[in-house]
């Protein structure tokens, strides 16, 4: 006889440490993607994001380092705070540069490039809450995570 174990939405949603996993997880798997989508399709993107086949590749690899990065805070059953920490402050810091680069033009994309750049600041940003939440509330912590006293 085989036990199964039933996955709820709720149990997912109340039980943080698993959120938190998910999360950490599906950002790898999303930034993966991407990366490997810069990489392998530098030269179609290039007409259809405004996006440099050079730069497209370089951010296509960084992309791939950082989600193998992503992956291995995953993999602990209790993922380390400092370790998650980074995590959400680079996802913080990929949004505020997205934006950035958008406002400033400093990549001249396309009306669709400019989109697509918005759009995956946006992501990412949620990721960042999510996990910062996640991660909050699986050590009980009445502090944000990042060494400051609680409010």
């Amino acid at each position: 006889m085989t036990a199964t174990r039933s996955i709820s939405a709720d149990g997912l949603f109340t039980d943080a440490r698993r959120l938190l996993r998910l999360a950490l997880r599906l950002d790898a798997v999303v930034t993966g993607a991407n990366g490997l989508a810069y990489l392998v399709l530098a030269g179609p993107l290039e007409g259809l994001l405004g996006l440099d086949a050079a730069a497209g590749r370089a951010i296509g690899a960084f992309l791939l380092a950082y989600a193998a990065a992503v992956w291995a805070v995953s993999v602990p059953g209790r993922p380390r705070p400092r370790a998650v920490s980074a995590v959400v402050e680079a996802n913080l810091l990929w949004t505020v540069l997205s934006i950035v680069t958008v406002a400033a033009g400093w990549l001249s994309l396309s009306t669709v490039g400019t989109l697509w750049a918005v759009l995956q600041a946006i992501v990412v940003a949620g990721f960042a809450v999510v996990q910062y939440t996640a991660q909050r509330r699986s050590h009980g912590r009445t502090d944000d995570g990042f060494g400051s006293a609680g409010r």
